[in-house]
Order: structure tokens, then sequence, then C-alpha cells
């Protein structure tokens, strides 16, 4: 996906996902270098004690949430442009996922980090990667709780590319 328009009629018009006539179009960036671009996503997932004590014994039904988790988050960012219809296509050279078990949601906090040498950014990929690997939690462990619920989702860092590095300025719950 295109970098988000950081103020500016000029910028936004440039950057525009529709055409002169108004239609949906896919942003040429034939003209954007290539530079080194990383994102950085972040999914929280909450649920009962219980589940997460379950997900940290390693004692669910359907066997091993973490790894299911790091591997749907890594398929969905690799996958992201199927998804989202206006995204280009990106040669990913890395996507790492962390998940950090937190007792005080309860829940975890999965977080993935996308990276490319593009004429684009992956906050995208960073975003569906982090998307991916809550809904697999959720799928993994809604057999022995149907009240787990998946958010904030979102982007807590972007480096490179025409419009700069940008970082979250709070943390959010």
């Amino acid at each position: 996906m295109s970098d988000q328009p950081s103020g500016g009629e000029d910028r936004a018009a440039r950057l525009s996902h529709l055409d002169e006539a108004g239609r949906a179009r896919m942003v040429d960036v034939s003209d954007k270098p290539v530079t080194r671009r990383t994102a950085l996503a972040e999914a929280r997932v909450r649920m009962q004690a219980a589940t997460l004590a379950a997900i940290r014994a390693g004692s669910t039904p359907k066997g091993d949430v973490l790894t299911v988790a790091r591997l749907a988050a890594i398929a969905g960012a690799k996958r992201t442009a199927e998804f989202i219809p206006l995204c280009h296509p990106l040669p990913l050279e890395a996507v790492d996922v962390t998940i950090d078990l937190q007792d005080d949601l309860p829940g975890l906090c999965l977080r993935v980090r996308a990276s490319a040498e593009a004429r684009t950014g992956v906050e995208m990929e960073a975003m569906c990667g982090a998307a991916a690997g809550a809904l697999a939690v959720y799928d993994m462990v809604k057999g022995i709780d149907r009240a787990v619920s998946i958010g904030p989702i979102r982007l807590l860092e972007k480096r490179g590319g025409r419009s700069g590095d940008w970082t979250a300025s709070e943390p959010r719950s």
C-alpha cells in the first residue's frame, strides 16, 4: 500500500486511489525510488485467564496455539495483496513475529514486523499479518472460549519511504 498522506492537497491528489472518473485504481508507484521499508503492527487478543493458562501450558484441544498463530501471521503478511484490493504485491524480505502472553489482559499481544526493499510501504503487510495471527488464535481456542476478542489492531511504526518515519504517539490497550 502507498504511504499515508502527510497533509496537503497536492500529496493527497498524487496518492489518490481514484482515477479522473472517480473509479478505484491501483496507485502508480513507478516514479518512487526503491528504498528500505519496515513496519511494525500489533494485535491484542483478550480471553479468559483459564484460556491463557491453557495456551501457556500447551494444553488446548487444537494443539500449539502460538506456533499456528506465528505461521498464520507470516502467511497473512505474505498474501496481503490478495486480501486488500488496491495493495501492491511486495517482495517481502522478512516477517518477524513476537507473541507476548499478558496476564493483565488476560490475553496476548502479537506483533509483526515486515520489511522489504520496495517502492511502497509495508504497513499493510504488517497489519494483515497481525490480523491473521490474531484470527488464528481465535480459531485455535474458540472451542474453549467463545468470548475471545481481538483488538485493537494497529500500526506502531513505519520506517522509510518518501513520507519518512512514523511512530505511534501513545500506547493503546
